[in-house]
């Protein structure tokens, strides 16, 4: 697989992807965060007053093709900013669950970030259902995985609590009941689950690479090891993997995760705004090794992403 295998062509700044199955347009979708590595502006407004991106893949998930914005997400007026979608599918129905931010600040800090609920039945018309109420009102980068009971988990970055990952707890995927604190080793983001070979795996963007945790049971989690941690030789590959996605395929994973690939040891400032900004799509496969996950990016590779029906994804 070549890299990188996905740019936004209008921003340049894809980030944050999830990748999941339109099961209405027979096509695999990549919803993401559509940072604005090209636009100029005080401070952080680059990263802030960002829609949501979607590409579609025709071909199970090798090429993708720029398709737009979700339309239909705003709940006030104005330009505000959407962040890090998940979207899961259960009984008929899409969910997505995104970190929201009123506006488009020019710093990371000072303002709230809060975790909206939309519902749609075919990945293009939205219906806001709710703003959830959860451990602070800083808290971003959700991600939702079934519980072995039936009920549902939801993992997400606390900010007003250490950057540690919290979750919480629901019946229906509308209300939700905080559960408290999960992984607290150190401050982190983008959490997100999978199964794999056995095991539940968790892993987060320590910002040196993904962190990896292992479970038995989805509640109580093991130090795993790191991936992504050391710059890959394909193009747009030779930085960390920054906030990933990871698809199950059975006995099979594969992990999209989002690079700065002109940070590198580059002086940062030699670099123009765009260059220092901007990010690339890139993927992986994973592979579970004497009960430890690993990945190898510069492992040649074909992806061929194949629906299971009962699939959240």
């Amino acid at each position: 697989m070549n890299g990188p295998l996905y740019r936004d062509p209008v921003f340049d700044g894809a980030a944050d992807p999830v990748v999941i199955w339109n099961r209405q347009a027979q096509q695999w979708w990549m919803v993401y965060t559509c940072r604005r590595a090209t636009a100029e502006g005080a401070g952080v407004t680059w990263v802030h007053g960002t829609d949501l991106g979607v590409a579609s893949s025709h071909d199970n998930g090798n090429s993708w093709t720029y398709r737009g914005t979700l339309q239909g997400l705003d709940i006030e007026w104005g330009r505000n900013t959407f962040w890090a979608p998940e979207i899961i599918w259960h009984e008929g129905q899409y969910h997505m669950y995104v970190s929201y931010i009123q506006g488009v600040p020019d710093r990371w800090e000072g303002h709230a970030r809060r975790i909206l609920h939309y519902t749609s039945p075919d990945l293009m018309d939205w219906t806001y259902r709710s703003t959830l109420a959860l451990s602070s009102d800083r808290v971003i980068d959700i991600c939702v995985y079934p519980l072995p009971d039936g009920r549902f988990r939801m993992w997400y970055k606390d900010e007003d609590n250490g950057s540690f990952t919290y979750a919480a707890d629901s019946d229906d995927l509308y209300d939700w009941r905080v559960a408290g604190p999960v992984l607290t080793h150190r401050g982190h983001e983008g959490p997100n689950v999978f199964r794999l070979k056995g095991y539940y795996w968790m892993i987060v963007d320590e910002w040196r690479g993904q962190g990896v945790f292992r479970s038995d049971d989805l509640i109580h989690w093991e130090r795993n090891g790191i991936i992504l941690d050391q710059p890959g030789i394909r193009e747009d590959d030779g930085s960390i993997g920054f906030h990933a996605d990871v698809v199950e395929q059975g006995e099979e994973a594969y992990i999209f995760y989002f690079t700065h690939p002109e940070r590198g040891e580059a002086n940062q400032s030699e670099l123009s705004s765009h260059a220092r900004q901007r990010s690339s799509i890139q993927v992986a496969r994973l592979d579970v090794a004497d009960g430890v996950l690993v990945c190898d990016r510069n492992e040649p590779f074909t992806l061929s992403l194949r629906l299971n029906d009962d699939s959240i994804r």
